[in-house]
C-alpha cells in the first residue's frame, strides 16, 4: 500500500517497525511505494521556495531568486540523487547486517529502515518553500534527530538483534549515512564546477 506507516513511524514507532518486519514486501515495492513521492515534496517546495519567495542573506537585504530554469535543473538532479542516495544507504544496511545479524538476512528490512528512518527530513523539506536559513536549519535539525531516534529504536526491532548489539549496528548506519551526505555535497560542488551551477536572478 502506497505511504502505509507513514503516520505510524511518528505516532507509535514500536508497533510500527513490528509491523513492518512482519510485512512480506519486497526491497524494491518497499522503494517504490515511498521514497518517489516522499521525495517530490521537498523537491517541490524548494523550487517553489528558491524561484518564487526567494531569500536575503543578511537582514533587510536584497532579495535573491534562481531563475526558473536553473531551478528546475538543481531541483530535478536534486530528487535523482535522494531517489540514489536512499537506495544505496538501504544496501549499505543490509551489506552491515552480515556483521551484526544471526539470521538469514531480509533485504527487505534494511531497505525498510532507509526509507522510513529518512521520513522525516523529507517531510521536513516541506520548509524549502519558505528559503529561510534559520528556518529550515531547525526543521531540518528537528528532522535529522528524529530519523537518528527511528534508526536506534527500530534496528533491534527489525533486525531481532540484542540491544547492545543493534545499538554498534545503529551507530555504524549512522557513520555511513554521515559520509554519504559528505559524499553528496562534493558532488554537488563537482556539479557546479561543470556548468550546472546556479543563475541568480536579483529583485
Amino acid at each position: 500500500m502506497i505511504l502505509d506507516h507513514t503516520i505510524g513511524i511518528f505516532t507509535n514507532p514500536d508497533k510500527e517497525w513490528a509491523a513492518i518486519r512482519k510485512q512480506d514486501r519486497s526491497m524494491l515495492a518497499e522503494f517504490l511505494t515511498h521514497v518517489p513521492l516522499l521525495v517530490l515534496i521537498p523537491t517541490i517546495c524548494f523550487y517553489y521556495g528558491v524561484s518564487q519567495v526567494g531569500w536575503t542573506a543578511t537582514e533587510g537585504g536584497e532579495v535573491i531568486r534562481l531563475s526558473s530554469e536553473s531551478a528546475m535543473v538543481l531541483c530535478v538532479l536534486s530528487y535523482g540523487a535522494a531517489l540514489v542516495g536512499i537506495w544505496v544507504f538501504g544496501m549499505f544496511i543490509n551489506w552491515m547486517a552480515e556483521t551484526y545479524s544471526d539470521e538469514k538476512i531480509n533485504s527487505h528490512h534494511g531497505m525498510a529502515l532507509s526509507v522510513y528512518s529518512t521520513t522525516p527530513i523529507m517531510l521536513a523539506g516541506a520548509a524549502g518553500a519558505f528559503p529561510s536559513i534559520w528556518f529550515n536549519a531547525a526543521a531540518m535539525l528537528v528532522a535529522g534527530a528524529y530519523s537518528v531516534f527511528l534508526i536506534y529504536r527500530g534496528m533491534p526491532i527489525l533486525m531481532n538483534i540484542p540491544e547492545e548489539r543493534a545499538f554498534m549496528y545503529s551507530s555504524s548506519v549512522i557513520t555511513v549515512a554521515l559520509v554519504m551526505l559528505v559524499t553528496l555535497r562534493v558532488a554537488t560542488v563537482i556539479v557546479w564546477s561543470a556548468g550546472v551551477g546556479p543563475e541568480y536572478v536579483a529583485i
